[in-house]
């Protein structure tokens, strides 16, 4: 195990396209690390100057206090998962485990002992035999992370691991990432462009944006602290609303403080950076932290507004509104519902000014 560190790291193509901006970036020992983007916003190749496949413009890379810039990959002590798998389809899985092991010249009896401790970690013990041919995507791919952990790698790199699986797969395969992971205790770097894949594995996520870190921390601290309206909008469902501020918000302690803004002709108080000067500002509100009543209840911290859409989804019936100004905010009511609403009907939305944040738009 070990931590990375990575300082002042550039990387631009040949036809001068910074790929990756002067980014800096501490990885803890052991933990779970995602980034996190969408095409383009540099992960990939972020990833791929960790793994030695790129070699960047200008920086650093160091694996605890050992400096890997200019290490070539094979020399970095890594184990690779690869998003199409990457197995060789005429050797046995057996073979395609024991590769790693046979090139670093162990014994024998020591890779029989080892491939098969793996196999059985990934639950794929009795396929030893099998061609990838034959097997599922699913069981592929836990064949290739047994072949990345099989070496007893300083690190895990995954490269989109999940995106060629179904659904139902996905679920599974990444219930056994998650599982190995905390058993091993490998630091791992995981990319992926699904937020949701991301909450539900990470201790840390970077979100990307043109090869800069848009917001680092933890999956609760980015879903309920979104610094900026493009990560709200990327991680999870959430409402942009547009506004205009009514005054900077006030030195505290913490890291937030109320702030008003107006929007459809009235005040909402809300969540914003301590100091940070706004005038025209945007509401990020999730679906599930705003309250939908009837009209006349008009309660502190709401907009009135009317039902233009309904969805009955069984856990939870969705509802778009339409405030004064024409803006759409979607609302999510689980449960059996202490109120129903039809298309066109005037209600009120209530927002928590504790879980609703302000940013620049």
């Amino acid at each position: 195990m070990t931590s990375i560190s990575i300082n002042d790291l550039s990387v631009t193509y040949g036809s001068g396209i910074q790929v990756i901006d002067h980014l800096h970036l501490e990885i803890e020992e052991g933990s779970f690390f995602t980034l996190l983007g969408p095409s383009g916003c540099g992960k990939t190749t972020l990833l791929r100057v960790i793994a030695g496949f790129i070699e960047p413009s200008a920086g650093q890379v160091h694996f605890g206090n050992i400096d890997m810039t200019r290490l070539p990959a094979h020399q970095r002590g890594i184990g690779m998962v690869f998003q199409d798998y990457a197995l060789f389809p005429d050797k046995t899985v057996f073979d395609n485990v024991a590769y790693g092991l046979r090139a670093r010249k162990i014994d024998g009896p020591t890779i029989t002992r080892k491939v098969g401790e793996y196999l059985e970690r990934v639950g794929m013990q009795g396929f030893a035999e099998r061609y990838p041919p034959a097997l599922s995507g699913g069981q592929r791919q836990r064949v290739a992370l047994a072949r990345a952990l099989v070496i007893e790698p300083r690190v895990l790199l995954m490269d989109e691991p999940l995106s060629n699986l179904d659904s139902k797969l996905r679920l599974q395969i990444r219930s056994a990432i998650a599982d190995l992971q905390r058993e091993i205790g490998i630091t791992t770097v995981f990319v992926t462009h699904d937020q949701e894949e991301a909450l539900a594995l990470s201790d840390q996520i970077a979100l990307m944006k043109k090869g800069r870190i848009e917001q680092l921390g933890s999956p609760q601290e980015i879903y309920q602290r979104p610094a900026s309206a493009y990560v709200a909008d990327f991680i999870g469902a959430a409402n942009l609303i547009q506004g205009e501020v009514q005054g900077p918000p006030l030195a505290a302690v913490g890291p937030a403080s109320e702030v008003a803004i107006r929007i459809a002709g009235q005040d909402l108080r809300a969540q914003a950076t301590p100091g940070q000067a706004l005038s025209l500002g945007c509401l990020i509100a999730r679906p599930e932290n705003i309250q939908l009543l009837p009209a006349e209840h008009a309660p502190h911290n709401s907009l009135p507004g009317q039902v233009w859409r309904k969805q009955y989804l069984g856990h939870k019936t969705s509802y778009s509104i339409e405030l004064a100004d024409q803006q759409q905010v979607a609302v999510d009511c689980f449960g059996p519902a202490r109120h129903e609403f039809a298309c066109g009907q005037a209600v009120c939305l209530q927002f928590d000014a504790q879980s609703s944040r302000v940013v620049p738009r």
